[in-house]
């Protein structure tokens, strides 16, 4: 028997708005409210609500918690300023992706490690194994934590009436203790819609009053409760990687074009982090010459490609894959984002096509992301 989808402190109130829900990672999470189209354009316009209690937070604690995450992941953790966050990943001896992650440092000592729902799991095991030899400790706080997410222009605005914070001080990838609508909260600004907005990290118990709290302050300015479908579609336009597609296993940093995030610089423990020999060696050949690129695709026509879909030559070659595809309520057109040989991924590289149920439809390649907002 498999087991029923977890549910979270949210569940009743996404069933009294109606909302459509579908079993994402273990659990049982709301995909659209209504339409998801409205939904993607309210983000983008005014702000929308979003319940992300399904992402998996883990805590690492003691002296040489800094020592111990710059080991076992790619980033440079131990230079995180208190009260800052970081955008890292957590790789396998061979360099391949076992999740992207951001770890927020909360003091000292302290740090807060959040990772994709359907890799919490994964990252828990390789941090408590790999926590061996250091003075520190390594703790599930899955249960411990709501998030709650408010994104879109609106969204300052709308937190600014129901707390004292100060979140005009408050940078990206920043986050805060503070208090929202009564409620203790970590305040967080990351976000994964290419909109500014804020993550709010609560107790479980907790989260209802506050999504009623800021659903009744938002209601001037257009707040709207929003599900995970909207949520891919904004990522997609912001040209974000999402696990699973963009990012697995058998990709490394440089493979997804993010060896930004690859810090071989690091001092600590000798400058040795898990992964580090094979990310030399990929670093070593995306600069010689990259196998393969990951390129934004826009549709001259109406269909839209999924993932898994070949993307293909004028010759009629396969010259790559689609990893991500769908609508672009933004652009008006169906987009993707797509791995192609470096041959094929200039911008505006012409004849390329994706083959959607043996039928090749043009598609215009372009530089990620498709979306920027105007700062």
């Amino acid at each position: 028997m498999t087991e029923a989808p977890r549910r979270t402190a949210l569940d009743t109130i996404h069933r009294a708005l109606g909302a459509t829900m579908t079993d994402f990672a273990g659990w049982d999470m709301p995909l659209r409210y209504g339409s998801e189209r409205d939904e993607h354009v309210t983000v983008r316009t005014r702000a929308g609500l979003f319940d992300l209690s399904h992402m998996g937070e883990i805590t690492v604690t003691g002296p040489r918690a800094a020592d111990l995450l710059d080991y076992a992941l790619v980033g440079n953790i131990g230079g995180v300023a208190a009260g800052r966050a970081r955008y890292t990943m957590i790789c396998d001896a061979g360099g391949g992706i076992l999740d992207d992650l951001i770890v927020y440092r909360l003091g000292e000592t302290e740090y807060l490690v959040v990772a994709n729902a359907s890799n919490a799991q994964v990252v828990l095991d390789a941090l408590t194994e790999r926590a061996s030899g250091f003075d520190a400790e390594v703790r599930d706080d899955r249960d411990a934590y709501a998030l709650l997410a408010v994104q879109g222009p609106e969204s300052p605005g709308i937190l600014k009436g129901l707390t004292d914070a100060d979140l005009d001080g408050l940078k990206y990838y920043a986050g805060l203790p503070g208090t929202v609508a009564g409620v203790p909260a970590l305040i967080a600004r990351t976000g994964y819609t290419g909109e500014d907005g804020f993550e709010l990290f609560v107790r479980p118990a907790d989260a209802p009053a506050l999504w009623e709290a800021l659903t009744e302050a938002g209601k001037g300015a257009g707040l709207v409760p929003c599900g995970l479908s909207c949520r891919d579609t904004l990522r997609l336009e912001a040209g974000m990687p999402l696990y699973g597609h963009e990012l697995t296993t058998d990709t490394t940093p440089f493979d997804a074009g993010l060896g930004r995030v690859v810090k071989f610089e690091k001092t600590t423990n000798g400058g040795d982090f898990v992964g580090r020999a094979a990310l030399e060696a990929a670093r070593d050949r995306a600069a010689a010459a990259p196998p393969r690129k990951l390129v934004g695709l826009i549709a001259e026509g109406r269909r839209v490609p999924r993932a898994g879909y070949a993307v293909v030559a004028a010759d009629g070659s396969v010259v790559g894959e689609v990893t991500s595809g769908a609508p672009s309520p933004t652009l008006g057109k169906p987009v993707a984002m797509a791995y192609v040989d470096a041959a094929h991924a200039a911008p505006g590289t012409a004849g390329v096509a994706v083959d959607i149920r043996g039928t090749r439809e043009p598609y215009e390649v372009v530089a990620l992301p498709f979306y920027k907002r105007q700062k």
